[in-house]
Formats: structure tokens, C-alpha cells, sequence
């Protein structure tokens, strides 16, 4: 599985950086997990 950063799905769905690392650790982004501070969220996830 491929996988994007916080930035690039921020562009992608047109919201802030810091709501996409919000939904992640809520865990509103199906897939996406930490590696050590960087938030790692799978290419076809949807907010």
C-alpha cells in the first residue's frame, strides 16, 4: 500500500494541515497510522 503525507491530503480534500493531523488521531481517516511523529495516511483514504 501507498501512502501520503499530511500536506498532500491537506491540498487534495482542500482542508488545513491541522485538521487532517485532527482526524487522524481521532481516527476519522481509515488507515492512517503514526511513525514516530509523521502521520502516514493510505492514497485512496477519504475524510
Amino acid at each position: 500500500m501507498e501512502y501520503i503525507s499530511v500536506n498532500q491530503f491537506a491540498e487534495k480534500h482542500g482542508v488545513s494541515e491541522r485538521t487532517v493531523r485532527n482526524y487522524c488521531a481521532v481516527g476519522k481517516i481509515e488507515g492512517a497510522f503514526l511513525t514516530g511523529k509523521t502521520w502516514n495516511i493510505p492514497t485512496d483514504a477519504e475524510a
